[in-house]
């Protein structure tokens, strides 16, 4: 299966110079937020495939206007095409707005969200706005990751970590990826495709379970 992750800046490939060639082969979209909802219709649109999203902290503009066709999956878990999603949207809490949290507002939402989990069978991939606290976040306080990120890979253990929020230009070194135990964390800045394999989709299968449901069929 192949994913593309996208995040905080439009890429003009996708958009402004889309080509009909160029969402070839992609089998699902996942945005980790801070994206136009116009570019997410035009994803749908143009590619016809899922796309899954999460807000991020200057998506307040979803409250009344969500982005058409797409699936928000902000504070559910969701499977689809075998692969178990979980969505947490929204970055720390620097200033006033709907999609900015305290450490502690984060670790009651994950707290509200373990029911789900456990009906599910457990979670392969986590797509969040904010980082993983030491793991791809930043040092600005705006761009701190969660803390309870940690603890939530700790206990889920799922395959992937999927956020936004940190772009890669913010400096010339920072990595799109990294690893916490036996969990790849990617940073969906602009574009990323992810290729799962179906041997690999099997497995997690196998070795959690899966409940298949959600509006798109594979």
């Amino acid at each position: 299966m192949k994913l593309l992750l996208v995040s905080d800046v439009e890429c003009p490939a996708l958009w402004e110079h889309y080509q009909p060639d160029r969402l070839r082969g992609i089998d699902m979209i996942v945005s980790a937020g801070d994206l136009k909802k116009d570019y997410l219709e035009f994803l749908v649109t143009m590619s016809s495939k899922p796309v899954l999203y999460i807000p991020g902290n200057h998506d307040t503009r979803y409250l009344q206007f969500p982005p058409e066709g797409c699936e928000c999956i902000d504070d559910t878990v969701l499977t689809i095409g075998g692969l178990r999603f979980l969505g947490l949207g929204g970055c720390k809490k620097y200033s006033e707005g709907p999609y900015q949290y305290t450490e502690a507002e984060m670790e009651k939402r994950i707290r509200k969200v373990r029911g789900q989990i456990r009906k599910a069978g457990g979670v392969d991939i986590v797509v969040t706005h904010a980082a993983v606290t030491g793991h791809g976040d930043a040092d600005d306080y705006a761009h701190r990751g969660f803390d309870c990120f940690v603890d939530l890979i700790r206990e889920y253990h799922p395959k992937y970590f999927i956020h936004g929020h940190v772009h890669q230009n913010y400096a010339w070194n920072n990595p799109r990826m990294h690893t916490l135990e036996d969990t790849t964390i990617i940073n969906a800045f602009e574009r990323y495709t992810l290729e799962i394999p179906d041997a690999e989709i099997e497995a997690m299968k196998a070795e959690k379970g899966t409940k298949k449901h959600g509006f798109w069929p594979f």
